[in-house]
Formats: structure tokens, C-alpha cells, sequence
């Protein structure tokens, strides 16, 4: 008040919690963190309400007090939340960002009357020191993506990924790239391929492109994430710089979407280049699983943070993926880590070399 309204009187008595203003208005701070606090309200009622920290208040709570937002008095009734973001399974995500009722999982009747802003230290950097921004920089990363991003964690039951999952090292920049493809033992872009016909063709899903190594000492290498909504000839020639860009040895793209049209879109821009096909013939679920396993015991490093690529990740369960598109990023890496970590390299022409033998025994 002595920042925003100092030319504002107002009472406060401190035994109930209730504050008094000039011109009849009233504002009460009270509690909803247990069945005998939030009975109290039941007998009052309300033209605006306020939840403060909500990640802490439960579904139940929040809608009993909803039930006394029905004051008349000539203000539009209103209900104001703010919260560190909880996971996605909290009622917040369900309403706000999902647009369902979460119990039923009914869509919302009129989904244009909620609203939601992303407050984070990230885009308030001016105003911050330092310090406690390089402090929020070395949290682990769920904390980071919740406390600096102000990002939703993600809850998935059975998850193949968690963000605990990922292993970091130096991110990518044009200046160091060929020093780390040095350390590579083979590097492959992977291309999972979606039906758009352009970047503003949203009704279809983006073009997963990951670069993927293996390095020296066995290791596996997400080295970029590339993936864009383009033409068929866009994202051929974006998939055929990252070939360039890190010498790598060849592309690899999924051939169900299209069949050898996948293919020949790549060749009717490059024709001497390699390309290796691979057929989906198990789900995504059961592809996902062995390279889940690469990084649960450490052998997967991802060069950086890749924000879209890791949330589609940690949407993968044992019982599906659980994200609202396709997963065309992760669906991409695990293309490109299967083949230069789970697949044999290719031997070249079988031959045949004589040796001596007997028939004595």
C-alpha cells in the first residue's frame, strides 16, 4: 500500500485479519490449508478472490471458495491465482494450460475466460543480481526449469525419461563444432519426417532433425536439435547442411511417412548423398525403450540444453507417449541413437577367405 496507494486509508485489525477501507470495501486474508479454516468462509461472500502460492491448495479447497465469488455489487467477479509452477498432474495444469476439468477430464465449456501469464527471473535478468541468477543457472534441472523458467514439471506415470535423465556438455557453437565432431567416432542425422507443406502449415506436425554422434569412448551425443515446420525441400536442404556442417556420415530418416517419397525428396536436392531408410515396424513406446535405457546408465550426453526435444522425452511412458502432438523431436534422436549406438555398422560386401583344412580329426 505505501508503494502503489500511499494516498489510500485503510484499517487493519490484526486479530482477524481483516482490512477496512473509507468507502465500505473489505479485504480478508484467511487460509485453505485445512478443513476447519476453509469451512470459515462458507457464510461470506466474495466480489474478487485472490490464491496465493496455489500449488499448495487442493482442487477441493479452491472450489469451495469459488462457490462464495458471488458478491453483488457492481465489479465483473473475479479469481486471481499465482503459484510456482507444480507438476502436471496439479489441477492448475489441467484448467489453465490443458483447458479440462480435472476430474472428469471434460473440456472446459468456455475456455476464453481463463487466462495465464509466465512471471520467471529468466526475463527479469535487469532487475536481478547476478549472483542468485547464477545460483537459480546451478540448480539441478528440474529445479532450474521450475524456479528460473517457471516451468510445469512434468508427472508422467511409468516415464521413460526424467529430467534427472540428462547428462550435459559444452553446447554447440559455430566456433567449437569441429572440435567436438573430432571426438566423434560417427556422427548421423536423423530425420523424422511429417506431412507440412510449409512453416505456416500448423495443422501438421514439425520435421524432427537431431544430429547424433558416438564418440571415441562410446558415449552417445545428441549434438543438435534442428527440427522445423517446412516444405518438403526445406527441410531436405536443413537436414543436408547439418550433413555438411558436421561432416557426418550419413542421414537417416524414417520411411513410413511417404514410403521412398522420404528419399527421393532428399536426392531431388543432393543426389550423391547417403541415406538409410528405417521402417517403423514396432511402436514408438518400443523403439524409445532400449535408448531410455542408454541414459539411465549415463552413456547419452546432450550438447546443451534442448527444451522442446527433453519435454517430449520426458512424455514418453511405458504405456505411451503422453504429449498432445507427435513426438517428432524425440522420435528423430531415437532414430539417430539406435543407429550409431544399438545397430551394427554396416560391413561392407561379405567375402570369403580361403584358409587350409583337413579331414583328419
Amino acid at each position: 500500500m505505501r508503494l502503489c496507494f500511499p494516498q489510500v486509508e485503510y484499517k487493519i485489525d490484526r486479530q482477524d485479519w481483516v482490512v477496512s477501507f473509507p468507502n465500505g470495501s473489505t479485504i480478508l486474508f484467511g487460509g485453505l490449508d485445512d478443513q476447519e479454516r476453509t469451512e470459515k468462509i462458507l457464510g461470506l461472500e466474495f466480489a474478487t478472490v485472490y490464491l496465493n502460492e496455489a500449488s499448495q491448495i487442493s482442487y477441493g479447497a479452491r472450489n469451495i471458495l469459488l462457490t462464495r465469488l458471488a458478491q453483488r455489487c457492481g465489479l465483473a467477479t473475479r479469481e486471481y491465482i499465482d503459484a510456482n509452477p507444480p507438476s502436471t498432474s496439479h489441477w492448475l495444469y489441467k484448467m489453465f494450460e490443458e483447458g479440462i476439468e480435472p476430474k472428469s477430464g471434460a473440456p472446459i465449456a468456455d475456455f476464453s475466460r481463463y487466462a495465464t501469464m509466465l512471471l520467471n527471473p529468466d526475463v527479469n535478468r535487469a532487475n536481478l543480481s547476478p549472483d542468485y541468477l547464477e545460483r537459480l543457472e546451478a540448480l539441478p534441472e528440474r529445479e532450474r526449469r521450475r524456479f528460473l523458467l517457471g516451468e510445469y514439471q512434468t508427472a508422467v506415470d511409468g516415464a521413460l525419461w526424467r529430467v534427472e535423465s540428462f547428462r550435459r556438455d559444452i553446447a554447440v557453437t559455430g566456433q567449437n563444432r569441429s572440435e567436438i565432431a573430432e571426438g566423434m567416432r560417427r556422427i548421423v542425422v536423423a530425420v523424422d519426417p511429417s506431412g507440412a507443406s510449409g512453416p505456416d502449415d500448423y495443422r501438421s506436425d514439425e520435421i524432427g532433425i537431431v544430429v547424433c554422434g558416438l564418440g571415441t569412448d562410446g558415449i552417445g551425443h545428441v549434438l543438435e536439435d534442428l527440427s522445423l515446420r517446412e516444405s518438403p525441400a526445406g527441410w531436405a536442404r536443413r537436414a543436408l547442411r547439418a550433413l555438411d556442417d558436421w561432416g557426418a556420415d550419413r542421414i537417416v530418416a524414417e520411411r513410413n511417412f511417404g514410403g521412398a517419397l522420404v528419399e527421393n525428396t532428399i536426392r531431388s536436392v543432393r543426389s550423391d548423398v547417403s541415406v538409410k531408410t528405417v521402417n517403423a515396424a514396432r511402436g514408438k513406446v518400443a523403439r524409445a525403450e532400449p535408448v531410455a535405457a542408454l541414459y539411465e546408465t549415463g552413456r547419452v550426453v546432450h550438447h546443451g540444453r534442448f527444451s522442446a526435444l527433453e519435454d517430449q522425452l520426458c512424455q514418453f511412458s511405458v504405456s505411451g507417449f503422453r504429449g498432445g502432438r507427435s513426438p517428432d523431436r524425440a522420435d528423430a534422436m531415437v532414430w539417430g541413437l539406435t543407429e550409431v549406438m544399438l545397430e551394427a555398422p554396416d560391413q561392407g560386401a561379405v567375402s570369403w577367405d580361403p584358409a587350409g583344412f583337413s579331414f583328419s580329426r
